[in-house]
């Protein structure tokens, strides 16, 4: 696998195959295109890095999922013919608003592990917390101590970023995808590992069933014994749904 620039270099991807592309393959927060190294080996692919994330330089202001879809849309430049866009997690979420943006510009998708329903209400945060946001506010606790409280309560992948892509973060996890994926009218293959805690199975359930009730034709594959990190843990069943996908 190659890296290649792209988009006057404001977007890094792995090159996959020597033929013309029919795979786009966006990966989860916090990972690479080379996760897809062996889930698409044997195909024409581009696994990109998404902004903000490998070589991918961030972008300048915080956006969600359907920012991030315009702002790699000019990759579908590369594809001669509508790609299969694999989407894994965050880049899951991408792919759908990818789609629905641009129907007549993407093929099939391929989702894993992708958060793409909230289906609970999150937890208020604690009175105290959220009094030491006001007092944040209002100039009466420092930002250093503010911070400190946030790091001790938020999530791994909160903790682990700064500045604008933690801003990117808490705008995508509070996103919803419903609208989305009642327009989406290609095929669209769901594939969740069984073990999945970060987006369980419930989810790709829900989705199946929001894409079906819209007329949309998709379908679920649960992985048993498989978690949240699908093109690593189980290259060989990605590779075959994605071939799936090529195949029509």
């Amino acid at each position: 696998m190659a890296l290649r620039a792209f988009a006057d270099g404001a977007l890094f991807a792995e090159a996959i195959g020597n033929g013309p592309p029919r795979v786009l393959a966006l990966h989860g927060w916090g990972r690479r295109g080379s996760d897809y190294r062996h889930a698409l080996a044997g195909m024409d692919a581009i696994a990109l890095d998404l902004p903000g994330f490998g070589a991918s330089p961030p972008p300048e202001r915080a956006m969600g999922a359907h920012g991030y879809a315009e702002a790699i849309q000019s990759i579908l430049d590369e594809f001669p013919s509508p790609p299969v866009v694999v989407g894994h997690s965050f880049g899951g979420r991408i792919a759908v608003c990818l789609a629905a943006g641009h129907p007549d510009r993407v093929g099939p998708l391929v989702l894993s592990a992708a958060p793409l329903l909230r289906l609970e209400t999150g937890r208020r945060p604690a009175w105290g917390y959220r009094a030491a946001r006001r007092l944040n506010r209002l100039h009466l606790i420092s930002d250093e101590r503010m911070e400190r409280m946030r790091r001790t309560r938020g999530s791994s992948d909160y903790r682990a970023v700064t500045g604008v892509m933690r801003d990117v973060l808490v705008t995508a996890v509070n996103e919803s995808y419903e609208d989305e994926l009642a327009h989406l009218r290609d095929r669209v293959f769901l594939l969740w590992g069984d073990q999945d805690r970060e987006v369980p199975v419930p989810i790709a359930e829900a989705s199946l069933r929001l894409i079906r009730s819209n007329g949309g034709n998709a379908e679920l594959e649960v992985l048993p014994g498989v978690g949240h990190l699908v093109p690593v843990e189980a290259p060989e069943a990605m590779r075959r749904v994605v071939a799936e996908a090529l195949a029509g």
